[in-house]
């Protein structure tokens, strides 16, 4: 069993606490009901409101307030959950997500007494949050020696050591102390300090006003290569012309705090519910508006959560100015697509293209759209400026050669699609998706058909479990005139993706083969249930009237028999 940390104990705790709520007074099951199914579905606007309706009715249900101040908090407002808060912690002064938005509010409102009385009750909210508040709301009060015990204390539990050190570094830079700061954060006596990109960029900050802006780019580097994403970038190109970085990371108590709950939401990623994790996000884009670090986690868990609209109205929160908007506006525009407004995420992702022209990444994003559109020439045209954009080609980049060596194929440019293929290739050798893209275009020209099935073989090899390429194996063999080898691969690729029309389509050619008839018959109506595109549907249709022999005759390809003599 892997191992836990108390603060993922805690977040299932408290999601298995908001979803066990038991059925609301007798009379209040309309909107108790109607709560309940919006949020599993993580409807948190339709969910905070019929929350509310119930609580009218039945006003100091405190499960019922439990699930309204999360339904709240996940909608972004923060704010309207205080209250809720406030009533549920009358009632019950140890409720820990109660003690989470009052904490959150005191702390907005710059009342760190009220915030030290809240975290003096015991577990107020969780074993790493409260030790983390404590401290930083020791830094609020001006006690600098009392808030560096604390963070020594929580830094002294088991599992706990990186986050006390990291913030201890962070309190510590607030005051000034850049020298123990880096101390810390440079591992000195032992020190483990997690290096994750709010570090790196802490740290970089911190030898900045060290003076040692050449040791920051020389550890950015270090920890993320040559290719740093945008933000890094201009991190860099900062520290390169000589400038003395602020340090911005955290300026104070309040965003001491944020850091609290952005770190938790971090580590609860993927161990929680996203709806739980979400929590913390919000709360820290809460305590410090524009965190750009947190609007974007609160974003990509909306987005996870099929809550589209809220993803897209929160990824627009990201200025422009921020060196982070392009990752934003491509997140609103997979948001959008992802809500079936395709032609808005390709608006969104067209002025992209023509603001920041020199990103890549907005070049194949907009060519992926136009791509899954079926709009192959765009497609190619926005692949084009996305190598064009490129100083230098690497591995990294095989698949912009795929996806447009795909264009290209759809688009019967086979000698510009084979040329993409191949470089992709070049690039990633024996990557098994474009080995069989290449190896299956082969099989459907009828050309190189040795070639194609040393790639398609290599690829079966690599993804075993892949029901399309196993397909691609069969039916390689199939057009080879090896019927009989053919047909265990043709059932497996069936067996793997059982309900592919073409698949099922190829499984009864085969079968009629080699002489399965009955048996090919049942295949082919099965991929007319399918749903299959038209003329591949005509062509099914014809084969069961008529069988595959005479069709065979008809579009002028050698008959079976002929392929069994060869």
């Amino acid at each position: 069993m892997a191992h836990r940390t108390p603060l993922t104990v805690f977040a299932l705790a408290l999601a298995g606490t908001v979803l066990a709520t038991p059925l609301a007074a007798e009379g209040n099951a309309g909107p108790y009901l109607a709560g309940r199914v919006a949020f599993a579905e993580n409807d948190f606007s339709a969910a905070a409101q019929y929350y509310v309706r119930a609580l009218i009715k039945d006003p100091t249900n405190s499960d019922l307030m439990e699930s309204a101040i999360v339904a709240q908090i996940g909608q972004g407002g923060v704010d309207r959950a205080v209250a809720i808060a406030r009533r549920l912690g009358s009632l019950d002064e140890n409720n820990q997500i109660a003690n989470l938005v009052l904490l959150a509010d005191a702390v907005a409102q710059d009342d760190f007494d009220a915030a030290a009385k809240l975290l003096q009750r015991d577990q107020a909210v969780g074993p790493l949050v409260d030790g983390l508040a404590r401290a930083w709301v020791e830094v609020g009060q001006g006690r600098m020696s009392a808030a560096i015990a604390l963070f020594d204390k929580v830094a002294a539990e088991p599992g706990l050591k990186g986050f006390g050190l990291y913030h201890k570094a962070l309190a510590l830079a607030v005051v000034g102390d850049f020298e123990g700061a880096e101390a810390l954060m440079s591992g000195n006596g032992g020190n483990d300090v997690p290096s994750t990109r709010r570090s790196v960029y802490a740290r970089a900050e911190i030898l900045s006003q060290l003076e040692r802006n050449a040791d920051a780019v020389e550890m950015i580097q270090t920890a993320f290569g040559g290719n740093l994403d945008p933000v890094f970038e201009r991190l860099v190109f900062r520290l390169k012309a000589g400038e003395l970085l602020p340090f911005t990371t955290v300026r104070n108590a309040r965003d001491g705090l944020a850091e609290v709950f952005f770190g938790v939401a971090r580590v609860l990623r993927g161990e929680a519910a996203d709806g739980y994790t979400l929590v913390y996000s919000r709360i820290s884009q809460y305590l410090r508006p524009g965190y750009v670090d947190a609007v974007l986690m609160s974003a990509q868990l909306l987005e996870q959560m099929e809550r589209y609209e809220l993803a897209t109205q929160t990824y627009k929160q990201v200025p422009r100015d921020d060196p982070a908007f392009v990752s934003a506006e491509l997140g609103r525009a997979d948001a959008l697509d992802k809500a079936g407004k395709t032609e808005a995420a390709i608006e969104v992702l067209e002025q992209l293209s023509r603001d920041f022209a020199g990103r890549p990444s907005v070049h194949i994003a907009l060519g992926d759209a136009y791509r899954r559109q079926k709009r192959y020439q765009d497609a190619a045209d926005s692949y084009d400026r996305a190598v064009a954009s490129y100083d230098t080609i690497g591995p990294a980049q095989w698949s912009l050669f795929f996806m447009r060596g795909i264009a290209h194929e759809r688009l019967k440019q086979w000698d510009k699609a084979e040329a993409d293929l191949r470089k992709a290739l070049e690039l990633k050798p024996d990557q098994p998706q474009v080995l069989n893209y290449l190896g299956y275009s082969f099989v459907e020209l009828r050309t190189n058909m040795d070639e194609a099935l040393d790639m398609i073989v290599k690829a079966v090899k690599a993804q075993p479990n892949d029901g399309y390429i196993t397909d691609s194996l069969g039916w390689v063999l199939y057009r080879m005139g090896r019927y009989q080898e053919a047909v265990p691969h043709m059932e497996r690729a069936a067996e793997l993706v059982p309900v592919d029309p073409i698949i099922n389509d190829h499984l009864g050619d085969v079968y009629w083969a080699v002489g399965r008839k009955r048996e090919a018959r049942f295949q082919w109506n099965r991929a007319l249930s399918f749903d299959p595109e038209e003329k591949d549907a005509e062509r099914i249709r014809r084969k069961l009237a008529v069988g595959l022999d005479k069709v065979l005759q008809e579009e002028g390809a050698a008959p079976i028999s002929l392929a069994n003599e060869n």
